[in-house]
């Protein structure tokens, strides 16, 4: 599909009136919002307590996530759990997810390389993010990564300007009417896939549990 195409969204897909994340991850399987479906091995839906006092949004599952229908299960994910715990963060409370929900990649050979999703994807999956947002009530969002800015802060939203900063949620109409989720703060940051890429890993992970600490301290006060 042609990032110029508009695929027909998630948006019919998603349970009317559900006030439980199990229905809304029991119907995501069947949904066709547009073509990553087709190779996906399946969908991947987001994880932990609908009372969770911090929500994560990646991007996208990776190839490991995308083979055991778990976000965040691959390397990445096993980097963000260490840096969680060196920032002081209780990984009982907090619910994983991503913008998009199933795995986009190319083949190269027998190896699935991970691509980064268009615009459509983002907007095709966005209503299931709307969908799982107006069941939880977090007091911190974690946006990881710029597809998750994009899908949750805008366009414009640039991690790299932004990042480590506590931001009042919701910071406008439009975002108060798809994320109706009460007061709350959001904070960007670096995904974790960004620190197994960097040429100083060291550095880009000590950046990532800094960031992480000041939502921990929010929570901790």
């Amino acid at each position: 599909m042609a990032e110029t195409e508009t695929p027909p969204g998630a948006q019919r897909f998603i349970p009317s009136d559900t006030a439980r994340l199990d229905d809304l991850r029991a119907a995501a399987p069947g949904c066709r919002g547009c073509e990553l479906h087709e190779d996906a091995t399946q969908v991947v839906f987001g994880r932990g307590d609908v009372n969770a006092r911090v929500v994560m949004v990646g991007e996208q599952p990776g190839d490991v996530e995308d083979q055991q229908g778990l976000p965040f299960v691959g390397p990445a994910g096993r980097l963000l759990r260490r840096a969680v715990d060196d920032a002081g963060i209780d990984p009982g409370q907090i619910y994983l997810t991503n913008a998009v929900k199933h795995f986009r990649f190319e083949l190269r050979g027998k190896r699935r390389i991970h691509q980064t999703p268009d615009r459509v994807h983002i907007v095709a999956c966005r209503p299931w993010l709307v969908a799982e947002f107006a069941l939880l009530r977090p007091e911190v969002i974690v946006v990881l990564g710029a597809t998750a800015a994009k899908a949750l802060l805008g366009p414009s939203f640039r991690v790299t300007q932004s990042r480590g900063v506590l931001m009042p949620w919701p910071d406008s109409a439009q975002r108060a009417r798809d994320f109706p989720i009460g007061p709350a703060q959001a904070l960007a940051t670096i995904h974790p896939s960004a620190v197994l890429r960097a040429d100083d890993r060291e550095a880009a992970y000590n950046g990532l549990v800094a960031d992480l600490t000041v939502a921990a301290r929010l929570l901790a006060g």
